[in-house]
């Protein structure tokens, strides 16, 4: 069992303007991840809210899991390269184990996607990653929460929150995508396209 720690960072912005919009369903998962594993995120000099605990090993009791360290940003979207590139050189973590959960506006709601590397297509959250870290071919785990009807603004429409339809559902969606990150950690990429790409 490997010591390397992952780093799970839930792109959003801060305060309680945002919290229930459709932007800040990365951070959203993070306070899922947390619950589970029971840990609570502490404000750091990072620039971030952290908490570091081990993932159940899934297969021998009693054995721990990976190392896991859980954060969201302190600071805006737009901001979020400065504190994942401060957090990788805290906890000494490569980039392929630096997990973006973030919404994507490509994704039907509901829907639940992962990759390695690729665009941003315009999510600012990630550009900036790419910027401070210097490559795009970090994990990303992708919360679909599709296009906006008719001709709303697509930055305003992830900056509001989600649906009443869409509320309905939030809870198991978010507790999807918890599931999908633990399972890229503990079996990797392929496996997570398999369980959920033809979903």
């Amino acid at each position: 069992m490997t010591n390397e720690a992952w780093l799970v960072f839930g792109l959003g912005n801060p305060g309680p303007r945002y919290e229930s919009t459709r932007h800040n369903i990365g951070q959203m998962v993070i306070a899922e991840l947390t619950h589970r594993i029971g840990v609570n995120l502490t404000r750091t000099k990072l620039r971030s809210n952290v908490g570091t605990s081990r993932l159940p090993s899934g297969s021998v009791p009693g054995v721990p899991g990976p190392r896991v360290v859980l954060a969201t940003s302190t600071g805006y979207m737009n901001e979020s390269g400065g504190p994942v590139r401060q957090l990788a050189d805290f906890y000494s973590i490569d980039t392929d184990r630096i997990i973006a959960v973030h919404d994507d506006v490509d994704i039907a709601f509901d829907s639940i996607k992962a990759k390695v590397g690729g665009g941003e297509g315009g999510h600012n959250g990630l550009r900036s990653m790419t910027s401070a870290l210097g490559t795009k071919n970090y994990p990303r785990i992708r919360a679909g929460v599709g296009r906006p009807m008719g001709r709303q603004d697509t930055a305003d429409y992830v900056l509001k929150p989600f649906s009443k339809d869409e509320r309905a559902t939030l809870p198991m969606f978010i507790s999807d995508i918890a599931d999908a990150v633990e399972m890229y950690i503990v079996e990797g990429l392929e496996k997570v396209q398999l369980e959920y790409h033809s979903k």
